[in-house]
């Protein structure tokens, strides 16, 4: 399949950001406009683009050509963008050789939007407009399947216009796009695809939006990103703290910084609060929680910019039992247990804290299923990471090291034989010995 994408507008609202560059090359989560198109409409199967665009850019976009050949692009030039969006469309048509996707090029999409979209036809519409601006939105009126009436001001309408069209006869909205040009000179998109009385399908509740202005720039930044949030692996508080932290950070670095750059700066800390241990416990421990607190950087990054990596998903894990390991051997050498059944407890907490998440990643590494998702019940059983981080904060700021290795040593047995026992259950009753 192939796709259009319009790109040839003067993006007025954004200056001086588009003074001389083209709104779709702007970043939106670490990722430009553009790229956000090609990439997820490329895992769609989509294997030619189409890019409308002012020539005034030409330039810029050649460049970006040039820094991704993993795309077959082709650019058309649009010499009189003041004619509008629909004449920008029509200058696809002697190019396009069947079924195409269209898309604006200044609007952003989540992955799972895009997933569902391309399995229907016509106009993708929002009943919900969960993340516009009603106000500023275009509205589309659909009666029996087709589109009746496009505009912002209509006054009743059937759901919110998402600019994402699935075009399985794109020849009857050029017919139409040249119908209307030869009776005025300027035309836009909502009156071609009126014209043409393409059909409409709902897709509701997904994010998309369009960026028409720096503040659109943030927030679709910001929406990205909390969207990039994994979740179901989240501890109780990773849900109700560490998260609201790193996402408001990861929003604002998420244009400067690398998930594996993340990922180094996290570990690096959590390294520093382990050494810190040797002259300021205290202190320490309030560093070894901000490590955790930032730990989902890398992760909410990779998702949000499209640069996720099973490495980077190995090395995020292995680091994390690095900081861990070290963390609680600090630990151990402040409090020097003298007793032995001290340094057993002691040691049981190593074993447990290492084994929660050996049992975790080695379950998704047997099964390709993550653990909490097919077995929900663990969600809620304390011992993830976030939560042990979070405890020996508290304790060692209580001043209740040995109290904290207990506790420790406990939930994350506890933990680690319950995922022994749920496992074993399922799969030993679906495949006896």
């Amino acid at each position: 399949m192939e796709a259009v994408i319009l790109a040839a507008g003067w993006g007025t609202r954004l200056k001086p950001l588009t003074e001389n560059f083209p709104k779709p090359l702007l970043r939106v989560a670490g990722r430009e406009l553009l790229y956000r198109h090609l990439r997820l409409l490329s895992e769609r199967g989509v294997s030619k683009f189409w890019i409308i665009i002012n020539p005034k850019h030409r330039q810029h976009y050649q460049e970006f050509r040039a820094r991704h050949p993993e795309f077959d692009l082709e650019f058309i030039e649009n010499p009189y963008p003041e004619r509008g969006n629909g004449y920008s469309f029509y200058l696809a048509k002697d190019h396009v050789k069947g079924p195409l996707i269209l898309t604006m090029g200044d609007h952003v999409y989540e992955k799972d939007f895009v997933i569902r979209a391309v399995s229907l036809r016509g106009l993708i519409v929002d009943r919900e407009g969960r993340f516009i601006s009603p106000e500023e939105a275009t509205k589309a009126l659909c009666l029996n399947g087709h589109i009746k009436a496009l505009g912002k001001d209509l006054k009743q309408f059937t759901g919110f216009d998402t600019g994402f069209f699935v075009l399985h006869e794109p020849q009857e909205a050029f017919s139409a796009a040249e119908r209307l040009l030869q009776r005025k000179k300027e035309i836009s998109l909502s009156e071609v695809m009126v014209e043409a009385r393409i059909p409409c399908a709902e897709l509701s509740g997904y994010l998309w939006m369009d960026v028409d202005t720096p503040a659109d720039l943030k927030r679709a930044t910001r929406l990205l990103v909390k969207h990039g949030v994994k979740g179901g692996g989240d501890g109780l508080i990773s849900r109700y703290l560490n998260r609201k932290v790193s996402t408001w950070v990861s929003a604002r670095v998420i244009n400067f910084l690398s998930p594996n750059q993340a990922t180094l700066l996290t570990t690096l800390l959590g390294l520093l609060a382990a050494a810190t241990l040797a002259f300021s416990p205290k202190g320490a421990a309030l560093l070894y929680q901000l490590s955790s607190m930032l730990d989902g950087m890398d992760g909410e990054i990779a998702r949000a910019s499209l640069r996720t990596t099973s490495f980077g998903g190995w090395l995020d894990s292995v680091l994390d039992r690095l900081v861990d390991f070290a963390f609680l051997a600090g630990l151990y050498l402040v409090w020097q247990p003298a007793f032995p059944w001290q340094q057993l407890v002691a040691l049981c907490a190593f074993f447990g804290a290492i084994m929660v998440s050996y049992t975790a990643e080695r379950y998704y590494g047997a099964f390709q299923h993550p653990l909490y998702q097919d077995f929900p019940l663990l969600r809620y059983i304390p011992g993830k990471r976030d939560e042990r981080v979070f405890l020996i904060m508290l304790g060692v700021l209580a001043g209740k090291i040995w109290e904290t290795f207990l506790v420790l040593a406990l939930i994350t047995n506890l933990r680690v034989f319950l995922t022994l026992t749920l496992v074993c259950a399922k799969n030993l009753g679906q495949h006896p010995a």
